[in-house]
């Protein structure tokens, strides 16, 4: 679609990046595209190469007019505001409202999978930021992104380390998707002809448990790793012992319990429907990834 004018948020995201990287890449001319952010100095790369590039504040709801105007396909990127007094339901929402008035045709806003079931401490802002998308009568693409491979690389590498992977988890199954995956997503649904409204969850297209998880990591790396299975309240434990902020802490705890509930234990080919492609798997990326381990 040459001719329709995109728009992504929250632009100068890794995530928003990665976006309009992909939407460059396909061939989509940059003057149909809109890139917003709370800092436009940020996007000055990207706006030498011919993106629109705006400020939009989702905290400030009159920033958002103008930062909208014109965008047929909007591509709201869910923000990280998950510390205490940040109110993500109602940023996206200002987000919704704004471009329903500024005549958007269609919607993608980035999830997490079964956002009404599931144990992840910050799932609530997302049920409540899909029900605005699907209550504002626009066309939309909710892209539920299973956890990114990339989380790995937060406590393996210091469990590596130990040689022990202490997890709550269980016997839990999960899947996963790589980052640059979830950005091509977003790309291919604003690069779409289809204003058909649908909820597509995002994997790599297997499931593991922790044991299985851990067995690949050490058999790419060549390097021992044991689980060690706990229970949730030695994890919560263990973590405020450390001195995290609860906020972390609750994060962490529920990440587990989520697991452990079968919350990502979700397997389709919803990524390769929408793409065209096949989604990265969680043995490649500990190939690409393995000095880091």
């Amino acid at each position: 679609m040459t001719d329709t004018t995109v728009l992504v948020t929250g632009a100068s995201g890794k995530l928003g990046r990665k976006t309009l990287d992909f939407l460059l890449a396909s061939g989509k001319p940059a003057d149909r595209i809109i890139a917003t952010t709370r800092t436009v100095e940020k996007l000055a790369d990207y706006a030498a190469k011919g993106v629109t590039v705006r400020k939009a504040d989702f905290n400030d709801p009159d920033t958002l007019a103008a930062a909208f105007a014109g965008a047929e396909r909007i591509a709201i990127i869910s923000t990280d505001a998950i510390d205490p007094g940040s109110d993500r339901t109602e940023q996206h929402g200002n987000a919704v409202a704004a471009a329903a008035r500024a005549g958007a045709r269609h919607l993608v806003y980035t999830s997490l999978p079964d956002p009404e079931n599931s144990k992840i401490s910050f799932a609530p802002d997302h049920l409540g930021s899909e029900k605005a998308v699907i209550a504002s009568g626009l066309a939309h693409t909710i892209l539920r992104n299973s956890w990114y491979q990339e989380n790995l690389l937060m406590s393996l590498p210091d469990a590596f380390a130990k040689g022990v992977w202490s997890s709550a988890a269980g016997t839990g199954k999960q899947a996963f998707i790589g980052h640059d995956d979830c950005a091509r997503a977003v790309a291919a649904a604003l690069l779409s002809d289809s204003d058909e409204s649908r909820i597509l969850t995002l994997t790599d297209g297997e499931s593991r448990t922790v044991d299985e998880i851990a067995s690949l990591a050490s058999e790419v790396t060549g390097k021992p790793l044991k689980v060690e299975h706990i229970e949730i309240e030695t994890l919560r434990t263990g973590l405020g012992s450390a001195g995290l902020p609860s906020f972390v802490v609750d994060l962490m705890v529920s990440t587990d319990a989520n697991v452990r509930a079968g919350g990502f234990d979700i397997v389709n080919d919803d990524f390769e429907q929408l793409t065209g492609r096949k989604p990265r798997s969680l043995r490649a990326f500990f190939e690409e990834n393995k000095a880091a381990f």
